[in-house]
């Protein structure tokens, strides 16, 4: 029964230490990481959930699909590769360590069998001498040399960079820190939204899961305003923050500006520009092709009203002064998209200044109803994105511990070489962690400078 509980404890244990797991782990999440790229996550915008069917929909809620990154299945495989790689160092690390702290400083018959390229030549010093040349000549051309007399012969042993192999650790360390810092964003960090008015301010913001959160100090907009091209797109919007702190401006927060790529970050918490909207009246008539009998209709923000015909009627972008993407037109006007009561739909622009143009659609589409455009009462609010992450310099942390890891893990090498003064003869050989083909060709270098010096010639 023991040896059965041993034997099962040991397979698990080979099992997380396996090679194959974490590659199986670190192609699954990449693979399962497109969902969450191409599957909408939070809020699902009106027309996706149209698009799918009722099923398809309940399933995707089901598996976690719209949130797939905080989703209790994807946070166990970024368990199962955090213990995978814990489990990988345990078992790895105390070798790579004694051959770190307690390198080999005997260069035996045993070792020279396993070095290829080792290079041998006489000498006709004495061996106390020569072990001092070779000493002084491997700490100027390599590094500070270990000397160890062993039988009357003199070994010596020299390294170079022994720590670059705990670089691959070092990744290890860097990979289990990123998800320590992603696992804290998730647990205490948020992302939401608010829509703030001009000349108000919040304290609370909604999340994904549609619930206030307390910011813990007060927002206000100053102030919002919007460019556009001559098209007639957006260009630039832009608002005027100011944090608050029981009541009264923070000084290096009064007046911020945030727009789209350039937000604002206070206490942790990032306010991004996202959207913005008119949430005051739009006021408009609509009468028939003779004009008579006008009726008012007053359109609140971005609300719809139904016309006299059963159509409704909402407004998409209005601008106090036309002739900005129209030349030759003058006054404000409205885009407006009407739905008709046999379900087709249609945008166009109403004008204030020029009646004659909507009477001409109107009679281009049938004779419908004539919308005139009469202004608006304009009151601008902010659309803000809210993220706090408190994990995000604990994930920053691990970023820097990866770049280091790889750069040490790819482009440096332990470098060991050994040198043995016996019989009148010295023995050179070495080896490198990596590219030990270039290495051999420094190890050639080193021995030919070598036999130069204790023979007394000339450098060729």
């Amino acid at each position: 029964m023991t040896n059965n509980k041993r034997d099962f404890l040991q397979s698990l244990w080979d099992f997380f230490c396996s090679l194959k797991l974490t590659m199986s782990l670190l192609i699954g999440l990449a693979l399962i990481s497109i969902i969450g790229t191409i599957i909408p996550q939070g809020s699902l915008p009106p027309e996706y959930v149209q698009a799918i069917s009722p099923a398809k929909l309940k399933l995707y809620k089901t598996l976690g699909f719209f949130d797939m990154y905080h989703s209790w299945w994807f946070i166990l495989l970024l368990y199962l590769l955090t213990v995978n790689l814990v489990a990988c160092s345990i078992k790895r690390l105390p070798h790579i360590w004694k051959t770190i702290t307690n390198p080999v400083t005997i260069f035996n018959s045993a070792l020279e069998k396993s070095l290829s390229g080792v290079t041998e030549f006489p000498h006709t010093g004495e061996p106390a001498v020569v072990k001092e040349r070779v000493a002084a000549f491997l700490k100027i051309e390599f590094a500070e040399p270990v000397v160890t007399e062993s039988g009357g012969d003199w070994h010596l042993f020299a390294q170079k960079t022994p720590w670059c192999r705990l670089a691959v650790y070092c990744v290890h360390l860097s990979v289990i820190i990123i998800f320590i810092g992603a696992i804290i964003g998730s647990v205490f960090g948020y992302k939401g939204f608010v829509n703030i008015m001009e000349g108000e301010s919040v304290s609370k913001v909604m999340s994904r899961s549609n619930e206030e959160i307390d910011l813990g100090f007060s927002l206000r907009c100053e102030q919002f305003s919007v460019a556009h091209y001559a098209s007639g797109a957006p260009k630039e919007f832009k608002s005027i923050l100011t944090v608050l702190e029981n009541g009264r401006p923070v000084p290096d927060y009064t007046n911020a500006r945030v727009i789209v790529n350039d937000p604002l970050t206070y206490k942790g918490i990032t306010f991004y520009q996202s959207s913005y909207g008119n949430a005051g009246n739009y006021f408009f008539t609509v009468s028939d092709l003779s004009g008579k009998n006008p009726v008012p209709l007053t359109i609140e923000g971005k609300s719809s009203v139904t016309l006299p015909d059963g159509s409704s009627l909402h407004v998409i972008e209005a601008t106090r002064d036309v002739a900005e993407f129209a030349p030759g037109l003058s006054g404000p006007a409205a885009q407006v998209e009407l739905h008709a009561a046999n379900g087709k739909s249609e945008s166009f622009v109403v004008y204030a200044n020029h009646p004659e143009l909507n009477i001409q659609h109107a009679q281009q589409h049938g004779g419908g109803p004539v919308i005139h455009y009469k202004g608006a009462q304009e009151r601008m609010y902010t659309g803000l994105q809210v993220a706090k992450d408190p994990g995000v310099e604990v994930v920053w942390l691990g970023c820097l511990l990866m770049v280091i890891g790889i750069y040490a893990a790819f482009f440096m090498s332990h470098r060991r070489v050994w040198v043995r003064i016996q019989n009148g003869v010295v023995t050179i050989g070495g080896n490198a962690s990596k590219n030990q083909a270039g290495f051999q060709l420094c190890l050639d270098r080193l021995a030919s400078k070598l036999k130069t010096d204790l023979s007394g010639e000339e450098k060729p």
